[in-house]
């Protein structure tokens, strides 16, 4: 099993400390992919992103997608830490980092990563509007699911 740190928290995060943590020591990584996803704006309609996952269910999915990467890809660790609770635009939501020898393994490991946690990942988003009105809950999108299935056919 590779090295992995999996945590999910109200709290931001610090991507550069994140990544220095991942590296401190070692001398075998050759490249970290990473990936923070942010909150949109939504053409200023939108004053927050309420986000909700079960607590333990959602650590455990993401270790198991984590795990799944490592067999796929040489990674030498891989960091995933996502955010839940009330987060406005601008603010971060989701880092991705994976350490590998090489830069082709580590990119691919952290798309893969992605694409899971946009479509497996038992996390809920619901929308709340800048005008005051309550959002709907944000529903999977169609090329979230597309870029899912490119995976199962490269298993």
């Amino acid at each position: 099993m590779i090295p992995r740190k999996i945590r999910v928290q109200s709290e931001n995060f610090d991507a550069a400390a994140e990544s220095a943590a991942l590296t401190d020591g070692r001398r075998d990584i050759g490249a970290i992919a990473s990936f923070i996803g942010l909150c949109r704006d939504e053409s200023g309609t939108l004053e927050a992103l309420e986000l909700e996952h079960y607590p333990g269910m959602a650590e455990e999915e993401i270790a198991r997608i984590a795990d799944e990467a490592g067999r796929r890809w040489p990674l030498l660790g891989v960091t995933v830490i996502h955010r839940h609770g009330r987060i406005r635009p601008g603010e971060q939501i989701v880092l991705v980092l994976c350490a590998s020898a090489h830069r082709a393994a580590a990119f691919s490991a952290a798309e893969f990563l992605m694409d899971f946690l946009k479509s497996r990942a038992p996390f809920w988003k619901k929308e709340h509007r800048a005008d005051g009105t309550q959002g709907e809950w944000v529903a999977a999108k169609d090329a979230d699911e597309a870029a899912l299935e490119r995976w199962s056919r490269d298993a």
